[in-house]
């Protein structure tokens, strides 16, 4: 019943968040064409944004109904929605950096690493999927984009939720409705995490975190796991306890954090569904499937590639001065991209 009411709320948030900005669409337009001026730009907007909202499942959330709304074209939907995966992958640096350069315990360091490991292997992926993407949107049978904003209501239930969500930016206005719905996504992103939190995750890897030394197996659960549960946080959350007692190796744990990263997509899909946006859920499921093929390929090829991922995480964390430039890289290339 938690779970179900917590995605009532999601859903409630998603159509909210649409209605307001159709009705924000005029003084969004103006902000969007002083900001996001080129197709860098959204990529860094998507990047940076997700360091302010400390979420990127919330930045990715924004993007589609943004390009709902058709305040963003198609292959800026695209950059904003990767540039959320890789700005969320650095907040986990963030959070942990502080007490890194302040501290000098062994145990913080080693939460450190983890960290930085999943942000290295996020990027590894993503940075590819950038590229590649971008390079073959023009090509891609997207489609032609919908007229309207929202989808159109069909059923009963459908009809008072729209009803409801319209009467609300009536009556608070559009740019409280807009906040409003971006801090109902966040809190219950926040709550389907407490409600798995419940969830016996003892037994949990008991009975499936087995045989992770089989990279395709240890890749596979990671994808599952996070695109049924649509959490990063709980996915890792049941693995992460077995990586810090040393039952699993990083290169274990390496093909995991790779599934996870492809998984962490299907909300982003569940709002696009939301939306009714057909060139949003295909543009999603491009990102989903380029996700996924590159996560193959450094499969194929695991022994260079961890070996590869390994030995820049030993540099960064091995050289306070390289770590900082590290840190600052994070915070200048968003901002460059941004810029330009």
């Amino acid at each position: 019943m938690q779970v179900v009411a917590t995605l009532l709320v999601f859903l409630f948030a998603i159509r909210l968040l649409g209605s307001a900005t159709e009705a924000l669409t005029p003084t969004l337009r103006r902000t969007l064409n002083r900001v996001v001026v080129s197709d860098s730009s959204a990529l860094g907007l998507g990047w940076f944004a997700s360091y302010v909202l400390a979420n990127g499942s919330l930045v990715a959330a924004l993007a589609v109904s943004l390009f709902s709304s058709e305040l963003i074209a198609r292959s800026q939907l695209f950059l904003m929605i990767v540039g959320s995966r890789l700005g969320g992958a650095a907040v986990v640096v963030f959070i942990g950096a502080f007490d890194y350069l302040n501290e000098e315990l062994d145990s913080v360091r080693e939460a450190m690493s983890l960290g930085l490991l999943t942000f290295l292997l996020t990027h590894s992926i993503y940075l590819p999927v950038v590229v590649v993407g971008y390079l073959a949107l023009p090509v891609l049978p997207l489609g032609v984009r919908a007229e309207g904003a929202a989808p159109a209501v069909d059923g009963p239930l459908a009809g008072t939720v729209a009803a409801l969500t319209d009467g609300i930016v009536a009556v608070v206005g559009p740019g409280v409705a807009f906040l409003l719905a971006l801090g109902c996504i966040a809190a219950s992103l926040r709550l389907f995490d407490h409600v798995l939190d419940g969830i016996d995750t003892e037994h949990l890897r008991q009975r499936y975190i087995v045989g992770l030394d089989n990279r395709w197996l240890s890749f596979g659960l990671g994808l599952v796991i996070t695109g049924l549960t649509t959490s990063v946080a709980f996915s890792l959350g049941v693995i992460v306890p077995l990586y810090n007692r040393g039952h699993i190796k990083p290169r274990e744990i390496m093909p995991f954090v790779l599934g996870a990263n492809v998984g962490t997509l299907v909300d982003t899909l569940i709002v696009a569904v939301a939306l009714g946006t057909p060139i949003g859920i295909r543009t999603v499921l491009v990102i989903l499937g380029l996700g996924t093929l590159v996560s193959v390929v450094t499969l194929v090829w695991y022994g260079p590639y961890q070996s590869i991922i390994r030995t820049i995480q030993a540099e960064l964390l091995g050289s306070t001065g390289y770590f900082v430039g590290f840190l600052l890289s994070l915070l200048v290339v968003p901002l460059v991209l941004f810029v330009l």
